[in-house]
């Protein structure tokens, strides 16, 4: 049997004066479980991730996590909870170090379990060397790294990835999306949105592709890039 989902959205709906951004979008997540979210510019991918981190609240239909309602609920009570993300365009505290970075969130953010070996998540990402330097001295793909570290530090059961592989060179991108099997490996739900479809077929187990609001397809990437919708809207034009 399947494991029981994590996540729950049901038919949540979004809008931004006249303008739909969800349009009743429905998904599950299940622990150990990576999902794609993948789509044309403007589909909602990025403002479904906010929805479910707590930076907006829906308008409509429900977010459940672990059974429990979590729709409107602040990002850092859901942190708490053990939802946590990383953004598209990293803002870490400039002027501390990358050690200090994580330790403000692990102190901030944890969901109280077991507490995190800080020097162990530092050395898992690579970061070890560089936890004396500010982050502001930090190059993008680095960012981007401090950025799952953060995240990472509050030991989240739900981690949601926003274009986490942009900029990063072919090598990075392959230890990055090693890392994140190994997370799904241990347990945690991943959902990743992400424009790199070689990096999503490496990372995801299926994907949901969305257009305008709405998801138009579920499945795996293989099956995806056979489907005449998902062709017609996403993959037959520019999606950078």
């Amino acid at each position: 049997m399947s494991p029981e989902p994590l996540l729950r959205v049901e038919q949540v709906t979004k809008r931004f004066g006249g303008f739909r951004a969800l349009d009743g979008v429905s998904l599950t997540l299940a622990p150990g479980e990576v999902l794609g979210l993948v789509g044309p510019n403007g589909s909602g991918k990025t403002t479904c991730i906010n929805v479910i981190s707590g930076l907006y609240a829906p308008d409509g239909g429900q977010v459940l996590f672990d059974g429990v309602s979590i729709g409107g609920e602040r990002a850092h009570l859901l942190a708490r909870r053990g939802i946590n993300r990383t953004f598209q365009s990293p803002k870490p505290f400039l002027s501390l170090t990358v050690r200090e970075n994580v330790l403000v969130a692990a102190t901030y953010g944890h969901t109280g379990r077991a507490p995190i070996d800080l020097p162990a998540l530092l050395a898992a990402l690579e970061l070890d060397l560089l936890s004396d330097r500010p982050a502001g001295d930090l190059n993008s793909a680095q960012q981007k790294t401090l950025d799952l570290a953060r995240a990472l530090a509050t030991a989240p059961r739900l981690l949601l990835v926003d274009e986490l592989a942009a900029g990063l060179n072919p090598a990075e991108l392959a230890r990055m999306a090693t890392r994140l099997r190994a997370l799904a490996q241990d347990g945690m739900a991943l959902l990743v949105v992400e424009h790199l479809m070689g990096f999503i077929d490496h990372v995801t187990d299926r994907v949901i592709v969305m257009n305008a609001g709405r998801e138009i397809f579920e499945g795996t990437l293989r099956t995806a890039t056979h489907d005449a919708e998902v062709i017609r809207v996403f993959l037959g034009g520019a999606h950078g």
